[in-house]
């Protein structure tokens, strides 16, 4: 499984969806998830990738992780695995 199936089917779970209700091009909005599974998808992804995402739920912008669309969660997640791999 890839890392962008991975963030899907976590993001899918959280926001009680089929996998392929789910795309790259899809805003968190769209699929309606709430701020409660925005940071349950959080708790979910860290776990799957062993990684600790920089998230305030106080000022979700502040982090610097993009959340705004299932790519950019993607490429976010890629980001921190890289930085983990250096």
């Amino acid at each position: 499984m890839t890392i962008e199936e991975k963030i899907i089917a976590i993001i899918a779970e959280q926001a009680v969806l089929d996998v392929a209700d789910v795309t790259p091009d899809s805003t968190l909005a769209e699929l309606g998830v709430d701020s409660l599974g925005l940071v349950e998808a959080i708790f979910a992804i860290e776990e799957a990738f062993d990684v600790s995402v920089p998230f305030n739920a106080n000022d979700p912008a502040a982090g610097g992780f993009d959340l705004t669309s299932v790519a950019s969660v993607v490429a976010a997640v890629e980001g921190l695995l890289a930085q983990k791999a250096a």
